[in-house]
């Protein structure tokens, strides 16, 4: 445990307590970070700053988050962890999730809304949007044109 405070150490500028500690410790846990505490930002890949960015917003008890494309340069190996991630998030925070990543958006939502040319195509549960054949034309291979 020392390691970690002496790693806190360097990047908070007033001596950390033990409940800033303790709370940075259960935000990088909740994060997916917890092995990395000690590592400087620099030293992250982007997955790993992705999710920093994420513990970061959950640092204030967020009743809402607003995530733009958080899987956009995403390896396809980190981006389980990031549909993991937004899973394990606490049931009581509202996700307002733009993703153009459709297995992401799809097994990380409750509600779906598609757009197509700034427009509305569909709305509903993750099931009946891959189950529309107006989204399926348009994004899976139907429609031609954007």
């Amino acid at each position: 445990m020392s390691g970690v405070a002496g790693g806190w150490q360097r990047f908070l500028p007033l001596k950390p307590n033990g409940s800033a500690v303790a709370k940075a410790e259960n935000l990088a846990q909740m994060s997916g970070l917890s092995s990395d505490l000690d590592r400087e930002v620099a030293n992250l890949s982007h997955g790993q700053r992705r999710q920093l960015e994420i513990g970061m917003a959950l640092a204030e008890n967020p009743k809402m988050l607003l995530l733009d494309e958080p899987a956009a340069g995403l390896s396809p190996s980190e981006r389980p962890r990031l549909a993991e991630l937004l899973l394990s998030l606490p049931k009581d925070i509202t996700i307002v999730l733009i993703e153009h990543d459709m297995d992401i958006a799809l097994r990380t939502s409750d509600s779906v809304s598609v757009l197509h040319n700034g427009r509305l195509l569909a709305e509903g549960s993750p099931e009946n949007i891959m189950s529309n054949e107006a989204v399926h034309n348009v994004y899976m291979g139907g429609a031609h044109g954007h």
